[in-house]
């Protein structure tokens, strides 16, 4: 297959179109519930740091067996089902709310069973995408998934910040219950026959698991990369806990400008995932890791430095920071995933790819309420310092990856000289 007849591939259309509409509604509920939290129901830094942990709880507690069960299911169904859920339990949040029963604790426990959904649909998301691109095109595939994230990160923040200031952001966030059922309707047009293991040839499922999680720790590369995510990933979560307080609190910045700064930071995720398969067949998978992470971990910084300075030229700078950063933040995750699916067999991937979550998104929880503890004793401003600080050492493990001493760009070449099935 050419490479532009990836377009051709109508399941992969589809895929693209349902996730499309699913990323619109959830970047304006991304955006609308944490605002709410603090404008409305007036959130404490600890009260943040607990919700931001709920957001992403599930992926430590039940990250594991995920990863089994979705082996064992078929990917598409699960992608459709947890769809619906999440419309079922938004619009229950919507319902509450316009009772006047909205609370912290109604958010957490949302964002708890959101979690839920979350954690079932990206294991099988990342599982069924080289099912739908074949092996050879998945670069390219996961360039377009992640522009058009990209695009609805761009898209989402900016429209909830220009609606939440003519009604109330509740009310917007019920438009994200229609998208989430949209999506499921548009991924179950997708034709495509999954062979699942007979059940008779089903091992165990704690066997499977650890089958699935040591996979991922032996392998030599792997390994540093995902310790490179999961510290990452932990102190962004430190940073996330604290930045909105930050930003709407310290700085004094309204709702809508900060829905235009973080547009415009989305921005930078969509030109990393426009241009992320060019750069990493120019620069080497391997070699860009350690670049982006570097070049994002300088990033951060500029974030707390927006502190010191007038709303207007803070909020440049704030959107200066988080363009950077989603930039290379995109194209280190294209470039990593595109790579551990491509060397994964075939039969471990949905283990795989739960187990590198568990480990890499496990670390969020703890992140977030750490970040929310400190936030709550030494203020969200040097919290955000901390974080940045820390960050920046997170990049060692891949370091070698700069000078050719790590060979999975070799190993990468040799899996993409096989015969594949498109």
């Amino acid at each position: 297959m050419a490479r532009s007849a990836l377009l051709n591939n109508q399941n992969f259309r589809y895929l693209w179109a349902g996730d499309a509409i699913g990323q619109f509604g959830a970047q304006l509920a991304g955006f609308v519930i944490p605002v709410f939290a603090v404008q409305y129901l007036h959130a404490s830094e600890m009260e943040m740091g607990v919700l931001n942990a709920a957001e992403q709880a599930a992926f430590l507690v039940i990250g594991l067996p995920v990863g089994a069960w979705v082996d064992r299911m078929r990917k598409r169904r699960v992608m459709i089902v947890t769809d619906m859920v999440r419309a079922l339990v938004l619009a229950v949040l919507v319902a509450l709310t316009f009772t006047g029963h909205a609370s912290i604790p109604v958010l957490i426990a949302v964002a708890l069973a959101i979690s839920v959904c979350n954690t079932f649909f990206d294991v099988a998301y990342q599982s069924f995408v080289p099912a739908v691109t074949g092996k050879r095109h998945l670069l390219e595939g996961n360039s377009k998934l992640e522009a058009t994230h990209s695009v609805m990160y761009i898209v989402g923040p900016a429209l909830g910040g220009l609606l939440i200031r003519f009604v109330n952001p509740i009310a917007v966030l019920g438009g994200t219950v229609v998208t989430y059922l949209a999506s499921a309707f548009t991924v179950q047009k997708i034709s495509l026959a999954e062979e699942l293991k007979p059940r008779e040839e089903r091992r165990p499922l704690p066997q499977e698991i650890k089958e699935g999680l040591a996979w991922v720790l032996k392998h030599r590369v792997l390994r540093r990369i995902v310790i490179t995510t999961a510290a990452s990933n932990l102190f962004n979560a430190m940073a996330h806990a604290v930045v909105l307080i930050f930003i709407l609190r310290h700085i004094g910045m309204s709702e809508a400008v900060y829905g235009v700064v973080v547009a415009i930071a989305a921005s930078g995720g969509l030109l990393g995932a426009v241009i992320a398969d060019r750069l990493s067949m120019r620069v080497g998978v391997m070699r860009i890791l350690p670049i982006s992470a570097i070049v994002w971990g300088l990033a951060e910084f500029l974030l707390p430095v927006g502190g010191f300075l007038p709303p207007f030229a803070a909020a440049a700078l704030i959107a200066l920071s988080m363009f950077a950063t989603n930039f290379c933040i995109l194209v280190y995750n294209i470039a990593q995933v595109t790579y551990r699916q491509r060397v994964c067999p075939t039969e471990l991937l949905g283990r795989m790819n739960a187990s590198v979550r568990f480990i890499v998104w496990g670390v969020g929880p703890i992140g977030a309420l750490l970040g929310g503890w400190i936030g709550s004793q030494i203020g969200s401003w040097t919290t955000l310092w901390i974080a940045a600080a820390l960050g920046l050492l997170t990049c060692i493990p891949i370091l070698p990856a700069l000078w050719g001493g790590l060979d999975g760009q070799a190993e990468i070449e040799e899996e993409a000289r096989r015969p594949q099935a498109d």
